[in-house]
This record gives structure tokens, C-alpha cells and sequence, in this order.
């Protein structure tokens, strides 16, 4: 579990990123945050991370005060993908990349091997476990960054911008696995996106942030429900949303409009 009490932050005294935030991310949620560029989003995972430290208030993991951990510490609850692949990237081969996390634990090198492949085979790299990660392509470095946090195990990920960089299979595919690993491992997933159409198919809640204050913390749905000032927080309602809107039906995917709309077209018939 993740919580913020009263938290402020500023990389400069005089201009504050976090104003007085609280919220608290309970194991298992699939989390959208969400904001425009300087909403302070990023920052926020960052301390939840423990790559900075509040400057005011108090940030928990798993109960914990986190003020005198280090990111090193927290890497077996919680695995950070960065949004920029390059800056993560430590190893020569694409095995010894996802393979860092775990040697750097100590583990067996028989369960290193079993946790990267598993990692690598989720990510659809198995077949370039040799490869020099900077020659990658970038949507395969983001995939790589994944992978790397996977291999920890952790009870947490922590996403940001992931899905940037990647065509709609791609996009589609992953989406689907950090879904499955969600539901059916229990990881929490906390994902930054600028993407409200994935945001709405697969997120359980969002919470919105707007010049460092928190604005919104609930469902998706009722985000995106036409009621909210979304332009001025830098989002945008998805496709899907917006039609369901027009048409007056409910629903956050495709599949879902049309069969709304075949209902109620059979019930006007």
C-alpha cells in the first residue's frame, strides 16, 4: 500500500510541485494518474518511490515512513519504468538488463534465469535475449523497462508513460498483461498516462492532479462523465466516451458501443 499524508515538494523553494497531497493506493488497484505536463504526476510517483523525499509530510509503503529509504531499498515492493527507456538501460545484453534487478538480490542464478524469461517471454523479447539493449527499438526498450521490473516481483509497479512509442497492437498487448498480473496476481499497477482511451478501458480509478493539488480521485466513468473541467486539467474525454455521451448509452470500449447501440436500436424496432 501506498499513502501520502500532507505532502508538499518543491525543486525550488519558492515554486511548489506537491501542495498538501493525500492519498493512499491500496493493494491490487489499477490506478490512472493523471494530469498535464507539470501537474507534478511524475513527481509524485518519484517520492512513492523514494528517488526524492517530500519536503513537508510523510510518504508510506506498506506502513512505512520512507524518509530515510533509498530507491535501492524498495526495488523488491516496487518496480519504477521510467518514461525515457534510455535511462535505465545498465547491461550489454537484453537477458543481463532484466537480469541486474535479481543478481543485484543475491537470487540463485537457476531462479534469476526462470524470473527473466518469464519477464522477457510477457514482453515478447524472448527472442532477442542476446541483443545490445541500445539498439532496440524505443517501443522495445519500454518493453524492456518492464521486463526489468517484473523480474523483481514486485507488489507494485509504476508506470510512466509506457504505452508512448507503441502501435495499437502493441499497446493492446500490454495493456492486457499488466491487467492480467493485476487481477490475477494482485500487482498493483500505477499508471501515468496522457492516453484517456486507454485510461478508461483499463484503469479501476484515477486520480488527477492540477498544479501539484489533487482534483479528482474515483472512477473513470464519472471523470469522463461530461461534468468535469477536463480541458483545464490538461485531459481530454476518450472516443469511446464522448459517443457514449452523444448516443446516450454506457460503455468504454468498441465492442461495448456498438452492442449498446444494436440494444437500442432493437428497442426502438
Amino acid at each position: 500500500m501506498l499513502e501520502a499524508k500532507e505532502v508538499n515538494f518543491a525543486y525550488v523553494r519558492a515554486l511548489p510541485v506537491i501542495n498538501d497531497i493525500d492519498c493512499t493506493i491500496k493493494d491490487g488497484e489499477f490506478i490512472a494518474l493523471l494530469g498535464h505536463n507539470g501537474s507534478g504526476k511524475t513527481t509524485l510517483s518519484r517520492l512513492f518511490m523514494a528517488l526524492c523525499h517530500p519536503r513537508s509530510g510523510t510518504v508510506f509503503v506498506d506502513g512505512e515512513d520512507i524518509a530515510s529509504k533509498e530507491p535501492a531499498d524498495l526495488a523488491g515492493k516496487i518496480g519504477y519504468v521510467f518514461q525515457n527507456p534510455d535511462l535505465q538501460i545498465l547491461e550489454d545484453t537484453v537477458f543481463d538488463e532484466v537480469a541486474y534487478g535479481p543478481r543485484a538480490k543475491k537470487l540463485p542464478e537457476e531462479t534469476v534465469e526462470k524470473q527473466v524469461n518469464a519477464a522477457l517471454g510477457a514482453m515478447g523479447l524472448s527472442e532477442l535475449k542476446k541483443a545490445y539493449p541500445r539498439m532496440l527499438s524505443f517501443g522495445q526498450k519500454r518493453r524492456l523497462g518492464i521486463a526489468a521490473a517484473l523480474a523483481l516481483n514486485p507488489k507494485t509497479l509504476i508506470l510512466d508513460e509506457i504505452t508512448n512509442g507503441h502501435d495499437a497492437l502493441e499497446k493492446e498487448g500490454i495493456m492486457k498483461y499488466l491487467k492480467a498480473i493485476n487481477k490475477d496476481l494482485g500487482i498493483t499497477v500505477v499508471l501515468i498516462s496522457h492516453d484517456m482511451d486507454i485510461v478508461i478501458r483499463y484503469a479501476d480509478r484515477a486520480i488527477v492532479l492540477s498544479y501539484g493539488s489533487m482534483v479528482f480521485d474515483g472512477k473513470p466513468a464519472e471523470l469522463f462523465d461530461g461534468s468535469r473541467p477536463l480541458e483545464q486539467w490538461g485531459l481530454r474525454r476518450p472516443t469511446i466516451a464522448r459517443l457514449s455521451w452523444e448516443f446516450n448509452v454506457s460503455a468504454v470500449t468498441a465492442e461495448e458501443l456498438c452492442g449498446a447501440l444494436n440494444v437500442k436500436g432493437g428497442d426502438r424496432a
